[in-house]
């Protein structure tokens, strides 16, 4: 294989006009973005990548979940391919590199691929997951899920958003399903790239996050029940308030979550209050619950201490409840052939580095049950994500891209 130097790099002002002109598709209101997956705007992001990505001589391959697969062909076609990609699909309220940074930077590898004539003897494949955040339709990472058998085809179809619209129905709606079957591809490895959703690695000072494990979670959507009543006229001591029961209950979570540092984080994210009025007491109340922990042992545990603890909280307050998982994946080590290729690849281009453990979910936590895989992250400002002031910087874009690139390079094997 011909040694990779150095000198080998991206174009750095491409990948940031092309993660901007995206950006203009499904735009937030302050600056981010909003497209959501099998809305319209999804599926004209998915166009204008299609466009970029054939321009750049790749061909596409749709598979029954919508996944966006498109190849560069390998001096050995028969070879399996090595894979890198991330997901278009973005928060109600997400930034503009969330996932798009993994997208484009493989489309950028390809690109300065292309412009150095480069040969590889594996395929590369470049992808887009549908559905990584799971914001529309739960849960995450679902597409990728499928692929690695996690998930039935069936049971994704059936999943519904808000206003009863079925998965199937939308993919069908905006014209991106495929026919190739989920999970019939085979690979050689698949990289990862991503913004880190945490403050770990500007805090460090580090350029880049190789990224060794991911932590696990359970999703727990809890449904306490109570009885509606007028906050005026009904008497404290006879008052079935589903309201006061999530408070409680919240404070349980961060309870649960102390106890088990400091490799263990949870909280109350998404809450629905009924009749939600102002002047009613409420009587239901739905909300989920977020645990995660790269430990195995640690993650179930907090599951297990929140069903026994809280229905004794419910009880105490006269309220129903029923608590349901509705996701959950065990702690991910990556593949350290992979990681090592990462590692390689940081020092080879001169970026500083350090381990880290992913703190969110990937498609690549999937990923690495069917294939070896690994992660590469950059800063980005504040560990904020998820949210419109999402931001990174230009360097630390193309110091992430250039990473990817060599990694991906050394595992496809340059022809001399």
């Amino acid at each position: 294989m011909t040694e990779l130097g150095s000198n080998l790099q991206i174009n750095a002002d491409r990948l940031w006009d092309s993660i901007h002109e995206l950006a203009e598709i499904g735009p937030g209101v302050r600056g981010g973005n909003n497209r959501q997956t099998l809305t319209d705007a999804d599926a004209e992001g998915r166009r204008l990548f299609q466009k970029w990505a054939e321009a750049a001589g790749m061909t596409m391959g749709v598979d029954r979940m919508g996944t966006m697969f498109f190849r560069r062909e390998g001096e050995d076609p028969e070879l399996p391919p090595v894979y890198m990609g991330s997901h278009l699909d973005t928060q109600p309220t997400g930034g503009r590199y969330d996932g798009i940074l993994g997208v484009l930077g493989g489309l950028e590898a390809v690109r300065t691929l292309n412009d150095l004539n480069i040969r590889t003897r594996h395929p590369i494949v470049l992808v887009n997951w549908t559905n990584e955040e799971g914001t529309r339709f739960a849960p995450a990472m679902m597409a990728s899920g499928v692929f690695a058998g996690v998930h039935t085809l069936d049971w994704a179809y059936d999943r519904v958003d808000a206003e009863g619209h079925s998965f199937h129905t939308e993919l069908q709606r905006i014209g991106w399903i495929g026919a190739e079957e989920v999970g019939a591809r085979k690979m050689k490895a698949m990289f990862e790239l991503h913004i880190e959703q945490g403050p770990i690695l500007e805090a460090e000072g580090k350029d880049i996050g190789v990224v060794t494990h991911g932590q696990g979670l359970w999703w727990l959507q809890v449904t306490l029940t109570g009885k509606d009543a007028h906050t005026g006229s009904t008497p404290m001591p006879m008052r079935v308030n589903a309201g006061l029961g999530m408070a409680r209950i919240t404070e349980l979570v961060h309870t649960i979550a102390m106890r088990h540092q400091p490799r263990a984080v949870g909280a109350v994210g998404h809450v629905e209050v009924y009749p939600n009025s102002r002047n009613v007491i409420p009587g239901k109340t739905v909300f989920t619950v977020d645990f995660r922990s790269p430990d195995q042992e640690t993650l179930d545990a907090m599951k297990a201490e929140l069903e026994a603890e809280a229905p004794k909280i419910a009880e105490a307050l006269g309220l129903g409840i029923e608590i349901e998982a509705t996701g959950h994946f065990d702690p991910v080590t990556f593949d350290e052939g992979c990681v090592a290729a990462v590692r390689r690849a940081s020092d080879r281009l001169g970026y500083s580095s350090m381990d880290i453990i992913s703190g969110a979910g990937h498609d690549a936590c999937w990923i690495n049950r069917v294939a070896p895989t690994s992660m590469i992250m950059c800063p980005c400002v504040d560990g904020l994500s998820h949210n419109e002031d999402e931001e990174i910087s230009k360097e630390w874009a193309a110091a992430g891209t250039a990473v990817l690139l060599h990694a991906v390079l050394e595992t496809a094997e340059i022809v001399g």
